[in-house]
């Protein structure tokens, strides 16, 4: 997701960072030299880093990177950050591989054929793994790199979207009015696939016990205009895998023609390993696509997705652009069009070094250490609210016991936990049931054994910490952290123009997306 920056004004530009700082004059440098022995020596090093205008003059390579490197130390560590799925650790080997691609734009096939053909490896690797269709030698599956999900959902938006409409015109019937089928706790991407491509959103809701699409309330929602049926194999809040074989065999029994798009992001590169036997992919007959987020529990830095179709009937062709782009013929449907190509190499790498053994063992690892970080937190006094087992993703979403009384809330956990470095998150839950407070931690590859107990460990902490503070401390110290918790003061959390819209799930009812 990329965030929306307002470019300040003049007046908001100039201001200094403290009021009378301003006219403040330190004695000039007499050494007009800017290379110096130490970088903190040179003039640099006591003047703002440019912020809002591209400077004059140019910068030594060695002092613009460390003053680069000094801002960003300011960040967290990515490490700790158990709030997202993205992926924090790769092996030295294919970062220097990803490192050595970064020249190569992917979509000059002519130049890079190379580059472009391990793209297709992977999408009949991926294709496979979703056991697509691979027996009729009349039909093959079809699918692309993405940047991410996002984009992947977009394109599997518009494919459905269009199919409807080109059956709709030959049936001489009105076509203005799609809508699309999906769990009101979907990812934002959907909201904004809807809204971009002009499609009607019906959700089905979540209740305080049910946070998972209910088939029949879906089934029943679908009618003449309705494109397809948003399925999520790992939500982002709880990461339960949705029941996408009673969706099809409720649309199989009514007969319904209605096609499934599974939104496989997080849970793409995690089911097929740990419950294999799990139907939710192209064995169904109703699934028609599936996107996947390489950059999540496909073991990729950001940002790389995948998005595949069980057979060109279901991808019309008037999307699908032939064209001759430096001497080389290819067919595109994509969003963007230049971009690199290190993530797509990093994915074969992943994908031939680990191989199916590899990332079963650390799909299984992941899942019982979130089994053992789950039953940590019971014991602590929380209420799980994700499944176990291989059940849905490695992730762990809990919450406080009503039963206890506790004088602070989840969030204040959470901001007590990002005083150790720890970044989980603390949000509500989806429309319907928004009024239940939870919080997630996300079990990556890099989260070993050691680390999960150091964590139980400072959640214990924070939880004593709290218990022995007052009710109005903790209601002070929640409102100071929620003043000031963005950027020490250096930047608007949001542009200002666009806040209190009205549109938006978040807009609508007040809860907060999950973190993915």
């Amino acid at each position: 997701m990329v965030h929306l920056a307002s470019v300040p004004n003049d007046k908001e530009a100039n201001a200094p960072v403290v009021k009378g700082m301003g006219d403040l004059k330190l004695e000039p440098n007499d050494e007009e030299d800017e290379v110096t022995a130490s970088v903190y020596g040179s003039r640099f090093a006591a003047e703002c880093l440019p912020m809002h205008e591209m400077p004059e003059k140019e910068m030594p390579k060695e002092i613009a990177y460390r003053m680069i490197k000094d801002d960003l130390s300011l960040d967290g560590n990515p490490m700790l950050n158990l709030a997202s799925f993205v992926t924090t650790y790769m092996e030295e080997e294919v970062e220097k591989l990803m490192a050595e691609a970064l020249p190569k734009n992917f979509i000059d096939y002519e130049e890079y054929p190379q580059t472009a053909d391990i793209q297709n490896r992977c999408v009949s690797m991926i294709a496979r793994m979703f056991n697509a269709p691979t027996h009729d030698e009349n039909e093959n599956a079809m699918g692309t790199s993405t940047v991410g999900s996002s984009e992947a959902i977009m394109l599997g938006t518009l494919a459905m979207k269009k199919r409807w409409q080109n059956k709709r015109k030959a049936a001489g019937k009105d076509y203005s009015k799609p809508n699309i089928v999906m769990n009101s706790a979907v990812q934002v991407c959907w909201e904004k696939a809807a809204r971009y491509f002009e499609v009607e959103e019906r959700y089905v809701f979540c209740t305080e016990d049910r946070y998972v699409i209910d088939p029949k309330e879906a089934v029943n929602l679908v009618d003449e205009n309705t494109i397809g049926i948003c399925a999520i194999i790992g939500t982002t809040y709880t990461g339960e895998y949705e029941d996408v074989k009673a969706i099809n065999d409720l649309l199989v029994e009514k007969k319904i023609d209605c096609p499934i798009h599974v939104d496989a992001a997080s849970g793409g590169f995690v089911a097929p390993f740990v419950v294999p036997n799990l139907p939710w992919d192209f064995r169904l007959e109703k699934v028609i696509s599936i996107n996947v987020s390489g950059h999540k529990y496909g073991l990729v830095y950001p940002g790389v997705g995948w998005v595949v179709w069980r057979s060109p009937e279901y991808l019309p062709k008037e999307l699908v652009f032939n064209i001759n782009y430096l001497g080389a013929d290819q067919a595109s449907f994509t969003l963007n069009f230049s971009k690199g190509a290190s993530q797509v190499i990093g994915q074969y790498y992943q994908m031939i070094r680990l191989g199916k053994h590899g990332y079963r063992s650390i799909m299984l690892n992941l899942t019982r250490t979130s089994d053992y970080l789950a039953s940590a937190l019971e014991n602590l006094g929380f209420l799980i609210m994700s499944k176990k087992g291989g059940e849905g993703l490695p992730l762990v979403a809990f919450r406080l016991d009503p039963k206890d009384k506790h004088h602070f809330d989840e969030f204040a956990v959470a901001h007590h936990l990002r005083e150790r470095g720890w970044v989980v998150p603390a949000y509500t839950m989806a429309p319907h049931s928004e009024k239940l407070k939870l919080m997630r931690v996300v079990v990556r590859e890099d989260f070993s054994r050691a680390r999960c107990d150091t964590l139980v460990a400072d959640i214990k902490l924070a939880m004593e910490s709290l218990k022995g503070m007052d009710k109005s401390t903790v209601a002070h110290h929640t409102k100071h952290v929620n003043k000031h918790h963005t950027s020490s003061g250096k930047s608007k959390a949001t542009n200002q123009h666009y806040k209190g819209e009205k549109h938006s799930l978040q807009g609508k009812t007040g809860k907060t997306h999950a973190v993915c």
